[in-house]
């Protein structure tokens, strides 16, 4: 069966090692999380191929690969979607991730959850990242990891399972959440600023707070 790993905002490397199944959507930097967490749990003397796809040791269920080949797919929102075919019939690739997220995006998908309560994800990275190759991700057992459900990553694996759905596909579809704080925005008057000594108040209107977990 082939997984889909849905992976919320941003992943600590730690915890990507209970999601060995499903769709995965969440942060920049959580493809060179996810190589350094598959490195570091397995033997050291393993191939990593120089190129713009990051390579790390394999796991699975079944059986170990001498290595995985992980396939990064796009930088940010609104990167070119060719690269999508290109991994997926070229790259040889076990994982197929796709980075959308940074503070800017993170606003206007909130504005767009705003106005939609079932939007606040990267729609783009479902119906032309996913929707056209979905058979061919299970026919080659390509795992998906994203940050696309942005600020809505339950509503994200939603639209996933319809298109496997529709697909008439069996695929598994996880989702990793904990980074929205806007629950806690009471308890939180006032901010550390980068210099880690001084603080400042939080604005007094704000519409969206997320951590950064890994």
């Amino acid at each position: 069966m082939s997984n889909i790993t849905n992976l919320s905002r941003v992943v600590h490397a730690l915890r990507v090692q209970r999601l060995t199944n499903g769709f995965c959507l969440k942060t920049p930097a959580f493809a060179c999380n996810l190589a350094r967490f598959l490195h570091s749990n397995f033997s050291s003397n393993r191939t990593f191929p120089k190129h713009r796809f990051e390579c790390a040791t394999h796991y699975s269920s079944s059986a170990k690969k001498d290595t995985v080949r992980i396939g990064c797919a796009s930088g940010f929102w609104g990167d070119t979607a060719a690269s999508v075919p290109q991994l997926i019939y070229s790259g040889q690739i076990d994982y197929l991730v796709f980075d959308y997220l940074s503070e800017i995006t993170m606003s206007l998908l909130t504005v767009a959850k705003t106005k939609m309560p079932n939007m606040g994800y990267a729609p783009d990275f479902v119906q032309i990242a996913i929707a056209p190759f979905i058979h061919d991700i299970h026919k080659k057992g390509i795992r998906v990891v994203s940050n696309a459900g942005g600020v809505n990553p339950l509503a994200c694996a939603a639209a996933i399972q319809e298109v496997v759905k529709k697909a008439g596909l069996d695929l598994k579809v996880a989702v990793v959440t904990g980074d929205d704080l806007m629950a806690q925005k009471d308890s939180l008057s006032e901010v550390r600023m980068a210099d880690g000594v001084s603080r400042s108040k939080l604005p007094t209107t704000v519409h969206s707070m997320n951590a950064y977990l890994g």
